[in-house]
C-alpha cells in the first residue's frame, strides 16, 4: 500500500502547489525567490568555469583577467585555435542534439517561455569554452540561458499559466544577469526590457525578488559587485546633455554597423570551402594577429575596461583597441564561437565615449570628463546592440553610484535606442533570429498568434458539393435559408470555389447549367498551418467573408469565416491584456 500511495501523495502535493501558485501572488513570489537563488548560483558556477579555463589556457595568475594581461607571446596565443578545436570537439560530442537551440528571448516571444534544459546546458558549455579560450565573446548570454532554463523547468513541472511561465523565465534570466554584475536593478530591467518585452505590473514583485535573491546568493559564494570609480569627475552641465545625445547618435550608428557586419561575416564564412564544424579553429587562428596588438581584444573585456579607465591612454591607442576589439568580435562570432555582445558592447562603448571626449578636447571645443563620456558611451552602444535603455542606465547607476551621471546616460541611451528602432528595428539577438526567417523584434509574446492556425479554427462540417451539379439540383439540396455558402469540388475531389446560396436563386438563371459557373474565390483559400495573422491578411486581400481550408492536394478540410477569426483574435488580445495587468 505504501508503494502505491506514495506516487499519489506526491501528485496530490504537486497539484496543491500548482493551485496555490495560480491563486496566490505571494506563493508565486516565493517561487521566484527560489528561481533567483538557482540563477545566482548558476552564474557563479559558469563564471568560475570560464575563468578557470582562462587561467589554465593562458597561464594567468589568480584573479587576473585575460583582457588586462600584459602582452602575450605567440606561443601562448596558440591556445586560441586550440580552443577552437576544443569547441569543435564539444560540438561533436553533443551532435545528437541537432535541433535549433532556443534562447530566453525567442522562448518567451514564440514558445510561451518553454526552454530545453539540455539545450541550455549545451549553450552554456559552448559559451564557457568560447570565452575561456579567449574568443571575443561575453558570458552574459550563458548566464541568462541558465537562469531562464531553470525557471522554465520549474514552470513546466508546476504547470503554470502561459503568462506566469513567461514571467518566471524573465525573472530567472534577469536574476542571472543581476548576479553576474551585482546589480539587482539592472537585472530586473533586463528581465522586463529584454526577456519579457514589457513592463508588466504583475511581474514587478516576482522579477525584483528574483533579482535581489540572485545577487545575494552570488555574493554569498564570493562574487563581487561590478563597481567603477568615477568619484573625481567634473560636474555635468546642461549643455553637456546635448553633446551626450550626439554621442548616442554615434553609438546607434556604430551598433547597427557592428551587427550588420557580424551577420555578413557569419554568412560569408559559411560559404568557405571548409566543413562548418571546423570554422572555430580557423577563427581562433585569425584572432592571433589581432591579439598581438593587445590582449585587451580577448574575452569579454572586463579587465581592459577597468585598466583603460584607471590609466590615461593616448587617443591613437584607444582608436586602435576599438577597431581591434570590433574585428575580434566579428571574427569570433562570424566563425562559430558561442556567446554574445553584451559586455563587448559595454567595453567598446567606453572606447567610443573616450574618443568622443578626446576629439572634442583636442579640437578645443568643449571639455567633457573622459570617465563620464566613457560611461555614457558604454551605455549608449550597449543599448544599440542589446536594447534596454533602462537596463543600461541602472547598470551605470549601480556600478558608479552617481545619480547625476545616470541622467546623462539615460539621455544618450534613449536617443540611441530610438534611432536603432527607427532605422534598424532589431537588437543583436532578434537580428540573428530575423536572419533565420523569424519576424520578432522583441520578446513580446506573439507565440499565441502562431498557435491559432487555420486548421485549429476551421469548421469541419463543410459539405462539399460537385461543381458540375445543376442549378436545379443545387436548389433542391440547399433551400434558401439552409446555408449561406456551399463549397464546390471538381471531378477529382479538389477545391473548385464557393457558391453563395442566394446567387443560385437569381432570376434568369439556366437551371440546367452547372452551379460551378457561379463559384467565387476559386484561387483564394487557406492552408491549415497558416497562423491567425496570415489568415486575416488573406481575408483582407481576397475580400471574402468565408474561405476554404485546403491541404497540399487542394482537398477541402474545412471552412473558416472572417467574423469568427476576428472575434477569436479579439478574445486572445483581451486575454493578453488581462495577463499584462495581472488579472487572474
Amino acid at each position: 500500500m505504501t508503494r502505491t500511495s506514495a506516487p499519489h501523495g506526491w501528485a496530490n502535493r504537486t497539484a496543491w502547489l500548482r493551485r496555490k501558485l495560480r491563486a496566490s501572488e505571494a506563493a508565486f513570489i516565493v517561487l521566484s525567490v527560489v528561481v533567483g537563488a538557482v540563477a545566482g548560483l548558476s552564474s557563479v558556477l559558469l563564471g568560475t568555469l570560464a575563468r578557470a579555463v582562462q587561467s589554465w589556457a593562458f597561464a594567468l595568475p589568480d584573479d587576473a583577467r585575460l583582457s588586462a594581461a600584459p602582452a602575450l607571446s605567440p606561443a601562448i596565443l596558440v591556445m586560441l585555435p586550440i580552443g577552437g578545436a576544443v569547441l569543435v570537439a564539444f560540438n561533436w560530442l553533443v551532435r545528437a542534439r541537432r535541433r535549433r537551440l532556443v534562447d530566453a528571448v525567442e522562448a518567451n516571444a514564440l514558445h510561451g517561455g518553454r526552454m530545453s534544459s539540455i539545450d541550455s546546458l549545451v549553450i552554456a558549455g559552448q559559451t564557457a569554452l568560447s570565452n575561456g579560450f579567449g574568443a571575443s565573446v561575453g558570458l552574459e548570454a550563458g548566464y541568462a540561458q541558465l537562469g531562464g532554463a531553470g525557471a522554465s523547468v520549474a514552470a513546466r513541472w508546476l504547470g503554470l499559466r502561459r503568462s506566469d511561465f513567461r514571467t518566471l523565465v524573465g525573472a530567472g534570466a534577469g536574476a542571472a544577469i543581476a548576479a553576474a554584475f551585482g546589480a539587482p536593478l539592472a537585472g530586473a530591467f533586463y528581465a522586463f526590457e529584454i526577456v519579457i518585452g514589457a513592463y508588466t505590473p504583475a511581474a514587478i514583485a516576482p522579477v525584483v525578488a528574483a533579482a535581489l535573491t540572485g545577487v545575494f546568493v552570488a555574493q554569498l559564494f564570493g562574487a563581487r559587485p561590478y563597481l567603477i570609480d568615477v568619484a573625481t569627475r567634473a560636474p555635468i552641465e546642461t549643455h553637456h546633455y546635448l553633446l551626450y545625445a550626439t554621442l548616442g547618435v554615434i553609438c546607434a550608428g556604430a551598433g547597427i554597423a557592428l551587427m550588420r557586419v557580424i551577420a555578413l561575416a557569419e554568412q560569408g564564412t559559411r560559404r568557405l570551402p571548409l566543413p562548418d564544424a571546423l570554422r572555430p579553429i580557423l577563427g581562433g587562428a585569425l584572432l592571433i594577429p589581432i591579439a598581438l596588438i593587445s590582449p585587451q581584444v580577448l574575452s569579454a573585456g572586463h579587465g581592459a575596461l577597468h585598466a583603460d579607465l584607471a590609466v590615461g591612454v593616448p587617443l591613437t591607442f584607444v582608436a586602435t583597441i576599438l577597431l581591434a576589439k570590433a574585428l575580434a568580435s566579428i571574427v569570433s562570432l562570424g566563425f562559430g564561437y558561442r556567446g554574445g555582445l553584451f559586455f563587448a558592447s559595454l567595453f567598446m562603448g567606453t572606447l567610443v565615449g573616450h574618443l568622443f571626449a578626446g576629439v572634442l578636447a583636442t579640437a578645443g571645443w568643449v571639455v567633457l570628463d573622459l570617465r563620464d563620456a566613457a560611461m555614457v558611451g558604454m551605455a549608449a552602444l550597449a543599448v544599440a546592440v542589446i536594447g534596454g535603455p533602462m537596463t543600461m542606465a541602472m547598470l551605470v547607476l549601480e556600478a558608479t553610484h552617481d545619480f547625476a551621471l545616470t541622467g546623462a546616460v539615460l539621455a544618450a541611451a534613449l536617443v540611441s535606442s530610438s534611432l536603432v528602432r527607427e532605422t534598424f528595428g532589431y537588437s543583436f539577438s532578434t537580428w540573428r533570429l530575423h536572419l533565420r526567417g523569424e519576424t520578432i523584434k522583441s520578446a513580446r509574446d506573439v507565440g499565441w498568434t502562431r498557435m491559432l492556425t487555420a486548421g485549429k479554427m476551421m469548421r469541419r462540417d463543410a459539405r462539399a458539393t460537385p461543381a458540375d451539379t445543376s442549378v436545379a439540383e443545387f436548389r433542391r439540396r440547399f433551400p434558401l435559408g439552409a446555408t449561406s455558402r456551399v463549397v464546390l469540388t471538381d471531378a477529382e475531389d479538389r477545391y473548385a470555389g464557393i457558391v453563395q446560396t442566394p446567387a443560385a436563386y437569381a432570376e434568369a438563371l439556366d437551371t440546367k447549367a452547372a452551379v460551378g459557373e457561379l463559384a467565387i474565390n476559386r484561387d483564394a483559400a487557406l492552408a491549415p498551418d497558416m497562423d491567425i495573422q496570415a489568415v486575416m491578411k488573406r481575408f483582407d486581400a481576397s475580400g471574402a467573408d468565408e474561405l476554404a481550408v485546403l491541404d497540399a492536394d487542394r482537398r477541402v478540410l474545412g471552412l473558416l469565416s472572417e467574423t469568427f477569426v476576428r472575434r477569436r483574435y479579439a478574445e486572445e488580445l483581451e486575454k493578453a491584456q488581462r495577463d499584462l495587468f495581472g488579472e487572474r
